[in-house]
């Protein structure tokens, strides 16, 4: 069962953060930060602040094990405050150079999933399971968690990732692949859907 991940000791919030970071080190995201060893520290910082602000928001969920993770975001109640809170500590936090990269390559993607997302629609902000449990049907678990959320609210569900493997595993868990481009860092954006009721993607 997928629950709401919500009044939890800081302890396991930081174990949580380290998790969720440790598996994001050899994301495409980050690849002009350098080689995986040269961008680990820096990459950890991000993504324990990403983690920081999905928890805050409300938005984080994890199975009963707590070894995988989703965060999902009603574009209707977006969390505005806490992404700014998010990205000011980040500055603090982070070289700035590395910051103007992924903002960069942020505002050349960012109108890739335009064809659902101008409406009301579910974010898909992150999948992540811990590396100890791989293969064992979790992420099959949190994207049908997703679904069902996407079923109930009747809203379409959006997945965006920057890695081939995993837009192939979303493709075979039922979302339908509608869009990719390509920044000039190299690096791809692939965008996925999933529509409720007998809705066909475009």
């Amino acid at each position: 069962m997928i629950k709401k991940v919500e009044n939890i000791p800081e302890e396991k919030l930081a174990e949580i953060r380290q998790m969720i970071g440790e598996a994001f080190v050899s994301n495409e995201l980050f690849h002009n930060w350098g080689s995986e060893e040269e961008r680990r520290d820096d990459v950890l910082k991000y993504m324990a602040l990403y983690v920081d602000f999905v928890y805050q928001a409300g938005e984080l969920y994890a199975n009963e094990s707590m070894t995988g993770f989703i965060g999902l975001e009603d574009s209707g109640e977006k969390a505005a405050r806490q992404q700014l809170k998010m990205l000011f500590r980040m500055l603090k936090k982070i070289r700035f150079s590395r910051i103007k990269k992924i903002l960069r390559f942020a505002k050349q993607v960012s109108d890739a999933n335009a064809e659902y997302a101008k409406e009301r629609h579910l974010d898909v902000l992150m999948v992540c399971v811990d590396k100890a449990y791989h293969g064992q049907g979790i992420a099959s678990e949190l994207v049908g968690f997703a679904k069902k959320m996407s079923e109930e609210k009747a809203l379409p569900l959006l997945f965006d990732t920057d890695m081939k493997a995993y837009a192939d595993m979303y493709q075979h868990l039922g979302c339908t692949l509608y869009n990719t481009v390509t920044a000039d860092n190299g690096v791809t954006r692939y965008n996925l859907c999933y529509l409720p009721g007998s809705r066909t993607v475009k």
